[in-house]
């Protein structure tokens, strides 16, 4: 019963799942990206590991998600075998389609920037590892994970990320706990689901802690099983289900994704707008530039940081620019818009968190530590510009179409 542990550039967790896997009495086979992807009909099943795919370039695994193995992924799912996917590897499988599973693979959520809460406080954002308890949910599927686990049994397993918390939209998280997807929750040590800190541990809507397809044949699974024994339920549960080697038979989804529909973006009327690009290598726009030319071959690609800067006086704008906040004068460069237009063969594509954390943390800290006072608004994006020979409606299609820049649930996108 081979499985393979699929590596991407900046995986590290494929030594604690192979030993799992072989806890469960399963032969762990590792699996690099650039191998060739026809091998991978070969296996039983799939675990895609956690740790940081492209160093989480762009936002955690959008660009593993597009890797033209996951198409084998893609494949080997629809013949009903098994594929894990924890943490990173979570993240993945969300971004590309494989979970929830909609028509033609849609992307349906985000998995995004955790946010610590309690009392309707934000007590952190960002990177958080801990142990936590988590339960299979009232409704959820036995599937090929589950079949060893009740609501009732509690297990306690560690967590170790910074964009874990699911996002889903209203109708779709309806159908999703109809149908028993929101496979596992984060609940407190006897098993209760209270929704705020440190219950839940990133403010995953509903506590969902993983969440499966609607065969129960893929999960994207956020804590780390194969960390502890107290998982291992987990991958025999996969065994058997390999053994039984029954196709799962499910009703598809009926939740349709919407098509991200771009405005021309127009900052507040009192704003200055602020734009800071790198004096050094830019990784995160050279991988980007890598896979997203394999669409737009002519592409040249260009990041920058945006800030929107609403302050009471130009004193006040000068004391942000000092306080090098907002920019490390070391490796990179402040300009203003007017300073860094867009040239008439490029078009830009603005990218903004749609909860603006970042913004909200920069903010206070020039009011608390650093006693700027008369700061009305502090919003930050990200600004791509995008040069290519293709056609501007072609470049807009092809860029909508990869979703690389932004994802619809978590972000907004707007024409710069």
């Amino acid at each position: 019963m081979r499985i393979a542990v699929i590596q991407f550039p900046g995986s590290n967790c494929e030594r604690e799942t192979m030993l799992a896997l072989q806890r469960a009495g399963m032969e762990p086979v590792e699996f690099l990206w650039n191998q060739p992807h026809s091998a991978l009909a070969t296996f039983a099943g799939y675990v895609l590991v956690g740790g940081f795919s492209y160093e989480d370039r762009a936002r955690s695994g959008i660009l593993a998600a597009l890797d033209p193995l996951m198409q084998g992924l893609r494949e080997a799912s629809q013949q009903g075998k098994p594929v894990l996917g924890i943490c990173n590897g979570a993240q993945i499988l969300v971004e590309a389609g494989l979970v929830p599973g909609l028509e033609k693979n849609q992307v349906g959520l985000a998995l995004t920037e955790n946010k610590r809460i309690r009392q309707g406080k934000i007590l952190g954002t960002g990177f958080y590892n801990a142990w936590v308890h988590l339960r299979r949910s009232d409704r959820g599927l036995t599937g090929a994970f589950a079949r060893h686990l009740t609501p009732q049994t509690v297990l306690r397993l560690p967590i170790a990320h910074g964009e874990g918390r699911f996002i889903i939209p209203p109708a779709l998280l309806e159908e999703i706990e109809t149908r028993g997807l929101n496979l596992f929750q984060y609940c407190s040590e006897s098993g209760a689901i209270h929704d705020e800190f440190p219950t839940n541990p990133n403010g995953s809507i509903n506590n969902i802690a993983a969440l499966s397809n609607a065969a129960g044949n893929v999960l994207a699974m956020m804590p780390h099983p194969e960390r502890t024994t107290a998982g291992d339920a987990i991958f025999h549960s996969m065994r058997d289900y390999i053994r039984e080697k029954t196709l799962p038979a499910a009703r598809p989804l009926h939740y349709q994704a919407p098509t991200p529909v771009l405005e021309s973006y127009r900052p507040t009327a009192t704003a200055q707008e602020l734009l800071i690009e790198l004096t050094i290598t830019d990784n995160q726009a050279l991988s980007v530039k890598h896979v997203l030319g394999q669409r737009l071959p002519t592409l040249q690609l260009k990041r920058q940081t945006h800030w929107e800067i609403e302050c009471d006086s130009p004193a006040t704008y000068e004391k942000i620019l000092a306080s090098e906040v907002l920019h490390n004068k070391r490796k990179e460069l402040a300009l203003a818009r007017e300073r860094s237009p867009l040239l008439p063969q490029e078009i830009g594509f603005l990218v903004r968190a749609k909860e603006d954390m970042l913004g909200q943390q920069k903010k206070q800290i020039l009011e608390n530590h650093f006693g700027i006072q008369g700061i009305r608004a502090l919003r930050h994006s990200v600004l791509w510009r995008v040069q290519a020979r293709e056609s501007l409606d072609l470049i807009t299609h092809r860029v909508l179409q990869s979703q690389i820049f932004f994802n619809p649930y978590a972000h907004d996108c707007y024409y710069y």
